[in-house]
């Protein structure tokens, strides 16, 4: 099986693997707080560990590679909390074109964004359309809560607090999963105010205010429900919900293309 890191390659391997109608999917993520108890690398460690192993469940049923992670997301809303790296959203949606234009310039024909951060949201669905508009490209791009949001629902993810929500419960048990020696469980908050919304569970649809448009001190809701068998739960109906929707989207780009 090919090695799905598109790092490892070599140009000339790269070029072929293009000949041949791989797919590049580009893991987005993010650099910002997360509380006193997740590091700031939080989005970046889930969104990379679930699209590594999506495309290893994939294995040979579709042709996918790994872009690098793109680790600095568009995450204005949490710079006045101090621990952030942001792009601004005009510089995040300019760096996504020239990804797919770079993409496109290797030889590449499908580009698949898979998000893992809420704030990137917006920039990617635009510059996904504005690709496909201006080369002749392939493109697709979601957020993994979306894909896997009825398997979310069916594992109870929402039962104590927002899916996906900031540095909760669901986020942190995610972490306890994959990197538990990152969770300052001293640090781990109780009694929290939750942020709810009216369009919670509703795709492109928000609301919110400045100053809340994190949750409450940065935070949507309490942290001391989470736990790593909860994390490891959520981990594998994500991957597994994630892989079923790259072969349904590699599948469909094959398939136009005949």
């Amino acid at each position: 099986m090919e090695d799905i890191r598109f790092g490892v390659h070599t140009r000339e391997r790269l070029k072929a693997l293009a000949q041949d109608g791989f797919a590049v999917v580009v893991p987005l993520a993010a650099t910002e707080q997360h509380g006193p108890h997740l590091p700031v690398r939080t989005d970046t460690v889930i969104c990379e560990h679930i699209c590594e192993e999506a495309i290893r469940i994939v294995g040979n049923r579709a042709k996918l590679l790994m872009a690098p992670v793109i680790g600095i997301g568009c995450s204005e809303h949490h710079l006045a909390f101090g621990g952030t790296i942001s792009f601004s959203a005009a510089v995040y949606l300019q760096m996504l074109l020239d990804i797919g234009r770079s993409l496109h310039e290797s030889g590449f024909q499908r580009i698949i964004f898979l998000n893992g951060h809420g704030g990137n949201e917006w920039q990617m669905q635009q510059a996904t359309a504005d690709i496909a508009l201006q080369y002749p490209v392939w493109t697709a791009a979601a957020s993994y809560w979306n894909i896997a949001r009825q398997a979310l629902l069916r594992a109870g993810a929402e039962e104590c607090g927002p899916v996906p929500g900031h540095a909760g419960v669901f986020e942190t048990s995610m972490i306890m999963a994959i990197a538990p020696d990152e969770v300052k469980e001293e640090k781990r908050i109780a009694g929290h105010k939750t942020l709810t919304s009216p369009s919670q569970g509703m795709a492109n649809v928000s609301i919110g205010r400045r100053g809340l448009l994190t949750g409450y001190d940065g935070v949507t809701d309490a942290s001391i429900m989470a736990a790593r068998e909860s994390g490891e739960q959520y981990v594998r109906v994500i991957s597994e919900a994630v892989a079923q929707w790259l072969i349904a989207m590699a599948t469909h780009m094959d398939s136009k293309e005949g």
